[in-house]
């Protein structure tokens, strides 16, 4: 199919605000980042994702949208969007955008609209409305919050929200409407009908200006009061029937959704599934909890920490389970998102980076390199509220979403605005990591990250298509790709052994600590390799 491009991809995650700022007014916008495209380009990343960058009041950054088909003013203009497009494909790069399809902005004109009548709209409310507060409790995302709001404007009643306040649900129906809630639309209203023909009037809008596809926020969350027991399968079928439009309209388009896609049986609507880096599939390798704890996290020793406490057995099940019955199946895996925390974040240094990006770039997943990852940016603690990075008193996003540490000039090379404007303050270390100075160090992170993306596009073993056999789940972890190469990564402090006759005889192709020990490999405290193997090597049955 047109879309087999995404199986090979790296995807590089830009947040708007922090990534360039070309006009000095200190925020982030896109001729600053049609100004950094050839770093893009020397990642090896061949796709970029941005954060939403419509026009919003920038409640909760930019996940509050106020119009669909319009850039926001603070990153410049539509025509500047379709000149980043096109030059990121002379270089080989597409792009993707984050569609906010679940709620929009109280400022958006929908909801304006029905926030100034005197009832339903005539035409099928867009957004959902009760007269008076249901009796059963319903509540969404932020702990301690209403879901209902009281209506501010003429319309009599209560709007349902998805997160914040200011963002209120939209309307694609429910799937149980008990008789004493009249209010509750089933799915083929003419509400949800009208919302369901704008998500393709947006879709088409932006693909027909070059872009190559979008992320789906929340994407499972449409129809409401479905039960994941059941497979969400009313939203499932929604997201199926845009997909059958899309293989019409635009069959070269991804869809990847904010998290796993439900099974249904029947086909799925999206390209892959995103193992999120606040989920346990992600988090029980990575999250070291030095950013906070959400309600439903666990607290556990993550696998890649110089304790070496951790388990794979977590990912390992994820991964079986997002594949089982589709081996081929593609899945997302970031190093890390805007919305928690980094790869390195509190005592997790950057010599602890070399492991983790060597699992990410030859596991078998889709890699996602979160800006500043490729230099081991760090998660800053700390940092105030700004546009709702502070969701939960232990829950603060900020610290991701740092801007990009470019040079050692003011501002780390982001901005030439005074540091008092700039959207977060940078990194105030003075051994932070840049782009100028890892660019000249053989040995450093972001070289490292492009030998990593090289050696996977030169590999097709390394890629997604590629199976992948687990020969050792613990310290080290280590698998075959393809049955032609060996990967091995020991994230802890201490040395690690595993015993594989696999090893004979292989060839390091990329490696840091690892050395041939008697019927396996050695590796040092976060060591790292990967290994050709001969042809003629012992096989397990």
């Amino acid at each position: 199919m047109g879309r087999d491009w995404f199986a090979d991809a790296v995807l590089y995650e830009i947040y708007p605000q922090s990534f360039a700022d070309s006009d000095g007014d200190g925020v982030g916008d896109l001729r600053g980042v049609i100004s950094r495209l050839d770093h893009i380009a020397s990642l090896g990343a061949d796709v970029i994702w941005f954060n939403p960058c419509f026009a919003s009041p920038f409640v909760d950054a930019g996940y509050d949208v106020s119009d669909y088909l319009a850039i926001a003013p603070r990153y410049g203009t539509n025509d500047d969007l379709v000149e980043l497009v096109a030059e990121a494909g002379k270089r080989g790069i597409r792009v993707i955008l984050d569609l906010v399809a679940g709620h929009t902005s109280i400022e958006h004109e929908w909801f304006q609209r029905e926030l100034a009548a005197d009832g339903p709209d005539p035409d099928g409310d867009r957004y959902i409305w009760c007269e008076e507060l249901p009796g059963r409790a319903w509540s969404r995302d932020v702990p301690g919050t209403p879901a209902w709001v009281r209506s501010p404007g003429r319309r009599p009643g209560y709007y349902l929200k998805n997160f914040y306040d200011e963002q209120p649900a939209l309307n694609f129906g429910w799937v149980r409407r008990p008789g004493d809630e009249p209010w509750r639309d089933p799915v083929d209203a003419a509400g949800p009908r009208r919302n369901r023909q704008a998500l393709r009037d947006i879709l088409a809008f932006w693909l027909d200006r070059g872009v190559a596809g979008f992320r789906v926020d929340m994407a499972f969350s449409l129809v409401k009061d479905e039960q994941v027991a059941d497979g969400l399968a009313a939203t499932v079928e929604l997201w199926r029937e845009l997909r059958e439009w899309l293989n019409r309209a635009y069959p070269d388009a991804v869809l990847i959704p904010e998290g796993t896609e439900p099974r249904t049986g029947g086909p799925t609507a999206f390209d892959a599934d995103f193992f999120l880096v606040i989920h346990d599939e992600h988090g029980s390798l990575f999250d070291n909890h030095y950013a906070g704890l959400l309600p439903f996290h666990e607290p556990r020793e993550p696998f890649f920490d110089a304790a070496g406490r951790g388990s794979t057995r977590v990912f390992l099940d994820a991964w079986d389970a997002a594949r089982a019955g589709d081996p081929e199946r593609l899945v997302v895996m970031s190093t890390a998102d805007h919305d928690y925390d980094r790869l390195c974040c509190g005592p997790r240094t950057a010599e602890q980076l070399g492991a983790a990006l060597t699992f990410l770039f030859t596991w078998g997943s889709v890699p996602c390199l979160y800006y500043g990852d490729e230099i081991g940016m760090r998660y800053l603690p700390g940092l105030p509220n700004v546009e709702g990075s502070v969701c939960n008193p232990a829950y603060n996003r900020a610290g991701c979403r740092t801007p990009m540490q470019w040079d050692d000039g003011p501002n780390a090379g982001f901005s030439t605005a005074e540091a008092s404007r700039l959207y977060l303050p940078v990194d105030p270390a003075p051994d932070r990591p840049t782009v100028a100075a890892q660019n000249a160090d053989p040995a450093s992170t972001l070289n490292l990250v492009r030998a990593l993306t090289a050696l996977r596009r030169a590999t097709p073993a390394l890629r997604t298509r590629a199976a992948t056999r687990v020969i050792n789940e613990g310290y080290p972890f280590a698998y075959v790709r393809g049955e032609s190469h060996l990967a091995v990564v020991n994230p802890r402090r201490e040395p690690a052994t595993v015993a594989t006759a696999e090893a004979a005889g292989a060839t390091a192709l990329l490696a840091s600590g690892v050395t041939p020990a008697a019927g396996g490999l050695e590796v040092a405290g976060f060591g790292y390799g990967i290994f050709a193997l001969t042809a003629d090597r012992p096989v397990p049955d």
